[in-house]
């Protein structure tokens, strides 16, 4: 059996081997090293220290949950989106240019969401445009 140590200092040919041996296919095509490590470092702790339980799966498979997100909204020049964020109701106006907060033009409504709440959000999920709306 491989070592999990082992797979730091193994060049691709090794590590396509130590796939074959330990999960009995061809490696996927495009699979970088990095991966290749990933993979079997869990595939091989797993097999030493048993799986994580079932609810860890779920939780993650519930946090990564890609499928239910929604295309980006294309907003239309004229349109208006609006948003309460500390007791302010903030108005933003599609415009030809961006978007119009503040007598200014922005580019994008992550960098008004960022410029209204003072951290990293975007702007689309910010304004509800995706169905989720934090506070």
């Amino acid at each position: 059996m491989i070592n999990v140590t082992d797979l730091e200092t193994m060049d691709r040919a090794a590590l396509i081997a130590a796939w074959a041996s330990t999960f009995g296919t061809p490696v996927p095509k495009g699979l970088s090293r990095n991966l290749l490590r990933l993979f079997l470092a869990t595939e091989l702790q797993s097999r030493m220290y048993g799986k994580p339980p079932a609810r860890i799966h779920k939780a993650l498979a519930k946090q990564d949950d890609c499928s239910h997100r929604s295309a980006a909204v294309s907003m239309e020049p004229g349109g208006r989106l609006l948003r309460e964020w500390n007791g302010v109701t903030h108005v933003v106006d599609v415009t030809e240019d961006g978007y119009r907060w503040n007598g200014q033009t922005w580019r994008s409504l992550s960098a008004i969401a960022r410029a209204i709440t003072g951290a990293h959000w975007s702007g689309p999920r910010f304004f509800g445009l995706n169905g989720k709306v934090g506070s």
